[in-house]
């Protein structure tokens, strides 16, 4: 019998373990935005409030990389991600111009991701081992060790093409959104956006990486019963 959780009892396990800092990142990445921007707005103009409303999150990623830093392909996308928000703060425009840009973090991430998968080195692989070896170099090199494994590569890579994806089109609706709708429903609809999107992947990744270690324990299974009915 399968004893690993399911998805929503590690949901719930993440949530008791972790509950106090989601709080604070939906206030600094979600609230305080909307906050800063709706106070600022009638005397700075969408534009100023814009940029005061980034400078949260921004503080907030750049924070998170002091605090955790090393050079890896996870702090390489962290970098990345704050470089491109400063340059959206930096490069001025209008409004709808700078939430455009600010948006163009998701979607060279996903062109990353998809770019990894086409030269055969899946950025999903590469994220998981950098995370691994922040908290053991033995298990990442046991991680390391199943790219022999083609079934594994195979997963790493639909994996890393379903995230580029999903991240592509998250960035593309938003983008369609910056058009139709206001300034303010934007700071309140692009975060739930995002965050939807990178839950609907995490929880999809959860599923499809259980059913494919599933697959590879019942392949080794069968190769094992093989090799014993020949001997």
């Amino acid at each position: 019998m399968d004893a690993t959780p399911g998805p929503m009892a590690r949901i719930t396990g993440y949530l008791r373990a972790h509950g106090g800092r989601v709080l604070i990142e939906l206030l600094v990445n979600f609230v305080l935005p909307y906050v800063i921007y709706t106070a600022a707005e009638a005397r700075l103009g969408e534009v100023g409030a814009l940029l005061a409303s980034s400078a949260p999150p921004i503080l907030w990623s750049l924070g998170e990389f002091a605090l955790h830093r090393r050079l890896d392909a996870l702090s390489v996308m962290v970098v990345a991600g704050i470089a491109l928000s400063l340059l959206a703060m930096i490069g001025g425009g209008g409004a709808q111009f700078l939430q455009l840009r600010e948006k163009l973090v998701t979607g060279v991430i996903g062109l990353a991701f998809l770019g990894s998968a086409a030269i055969g080195r899946p950025m999903i692989y590469e994220l998981a081992r950098a995370s691994m070896r922040r908290r053991s170099e033995g298990e990442a090199e046991q991680f390391a060790a199943l790219q022999v494994h083609a079934g594994f590569r195979r997963t790493m890579t639909v994996m890393t093409l379903v995230w580029g994806l999903g991240l592509i089109a998250d960035a593309a609706l938003s983008a369609v959104l910056v058009f139709t709708i206001s300034v303010r429903a934007n700071l309140i609809v692009n975060p739930l956006i995002g965050y939807g999107t990178m839950g609907a992947l995490g929880l999809w990744s959860f599923v499809y990486a259980r059913r494919a270690r599933r697959r590879g324990e019942s392949r080794v299974g069968v190769a094992a019963g093989g090799e014993d009915a020949l001997r």
